[in-house]
């Protein structure tokens, strides 16, 4: 089988459409089908279907794509083999975030790889819906992704590196009338005006917990994703927010205060997401290392 025809129909299954897959490799959409045609003709089953107005993978072509994963990362090991002693440390090294994270850890990785011989970082903010992060993996040599626990695990045929599992707790001004309490109840809650995020982002399922907990919908004013100006909506009046501990602990002086719901634990977990074959990367491996110090360091 050729290669290059197997790398686009993994992408075809990672991208959801042979538009995204053309523009991802800088070809026509024309030229990608063409590509998968030929591939068809080696293969006794269907690989691809017709869903709509997008073209999808059967099971066997989803079970092809899989083997492709296997297929590229052990290409990349051969390759690996020979060019190891060989591979530059300094090599640019590409990393994508969600907002707090980034506020939180870009600054120090930076700094922590301003060394000689350290790789050469590119940051970026990508703050989406949980479905979307592994997709970045396609993009960025790394990904650092958000998904609350118990909820689906990521994809098997990407790599997930855990960075820390975070409690969410209840932000609320300092004058709350809750604000002294050291912890809140699900009853304390239920009556409050609440700062929400927005439909398909991954705090929603939380508050929906919160909600049937409480036996009442939560009265939901405001939806805001980006957790620091959530944050300034708190303090500014009675509404209270769900907020990580650490990646978006209030500031000094900001007046609000972190509240952790006692009968309701809830909590996100943060992990690096990566194709596999990145791993093989010294320069992937540096950062990946320098990471993991800056968030398991008091």
């Amino acid at each position: 089988m050729d290669l290059y025809q197997l790398r686009l129909l993994r992408e075809l299954g990672e991208r959801g459409s042979l538009a995204a897959v053309a523009r991802a490799s800088h070809v026509s959409p024309s030229a990608v089908s063409q590509q998968l045609t030929a591939l068809q003709r080696r293969i006794e089953v269907p690989l691809t279907e017709r869903r709509g107005r997008n073209l999808v993978l059967t099971e066997a072509g989803r079970a092809l794509a899989r083997a492709a994963v296997d297929i590229s990362v052990a290409m990349s090991s051969a390759e690996q083999a020979v060019a190891r002693y060989l591979q530059d440390p300094r090599a640019t090294v590409s990393i994508s975030a969600f907002n707090s994270a980034g506020l939180t850890w870009f600054r120090p990785l930076l700094s922590a790889l301003a060394g000689e011989g350290s790789p050469r970082l590119v940051c970026s903010d990508r703050d989406v819906g949980q479905e979307s992060f592994p997709a970045l993996a396609a993009d960025y040599d790394l990904v650092v992704a958000h998904r609350l626990e118990h909820s689906k695990p990521w994809p098997e045929s990407i790599s997930v590196l855990p960075l820390v599992r975070e409690p969410l707790d209840v932000a609320m001004s300092e004058k709350h009338r809750l604000a002294q309490k050291p912890s809140v109840t699900v009853r304390d809650l239920a009556g409050e005006e609440w700062v929400s995020v927005q439909d398909g982002f991954p705090l929603v399922p939380a508050l929906q917990a919160l909600a049937v907990h409480a036996g009442q919908p939560l009265d939901i004013t405001h939806q805001i994703n980006e957790f620091f100006i959530a944050a300034e909506i708190v303090a500014a009046g009675n509404a209270v927010a769900l907020m990580p501990r650490h990646t978006a602990a209030p500031r000094p002086g900001s007046g609000l205060v972190l509240k952790p719901i006692r009968d309701l634990p809830l909590a996100r977990h943060v992990d690096l997401l990566c194709r596999p074959e990145a791993l093989h990367r010294s320069a992937v491996q540096q950062v990946v290392t320098a990471l993991r110090q800056i968030v398991a360091a008091p």
